[in-house]
């Protein structure tokens, strides 16, 4: 007998811890040029599609580079997306690699030392 469906949708929110509060937000505004995100007329991060980024400065964890769960950003070319990156100054902890030929995939870390992952599909690299 299978167990009847959660009914999950999506992802809402996705929370990171962060150490200096504003100088993470500064890289998710001005760096990543990341839309803000408002519960009624608060900012409460960043939209990465309807995703909201949220960056949490009162957590008792610090910021990691081997996350658990991982965060991947899907984009629309993975190697024009790291070279964009490496542009505006951020730092590659995974340079792009193709993964089971259908995904390019790569890595940067924000101000924080958190390790964000972002990806393409192959066809569009």
């Amino acid at each position: 007998m299978s167990a009847k469906p959660l009914l999950f949708r999506r992802v809402i929110v996705v929370a990171i811890s962060v150490v200096d509060s504003e100088r993470a937000n500064k890289f998710y505004a001005e760096t990543l040029g990341l839309p803000p995100a408002y519960e009624d007329k608060e900012q409460v991060g960043y939209l990465v599609g309807e995703t909201i980024l949220m960056l949490k400065s009162d957590w008792d964890q610090p910021p990691v580079q081997s996350p658990n769960p991982r965060v991947t950003i899907e984009t629309n070319d993975a190697r024009e997306t790291e070279k964009a990156l490496r542009a505006r100054g951020v730092a590659i902890s995974d340079p792009v690699e193709i993964y089971d030929r259908t995904h390019a995939v790569g890595s940067f870390l924000d101000t924080e030392g958190n390790k964000i992952w972002f990806c393409s599909y192959t066809s569009a690299t």
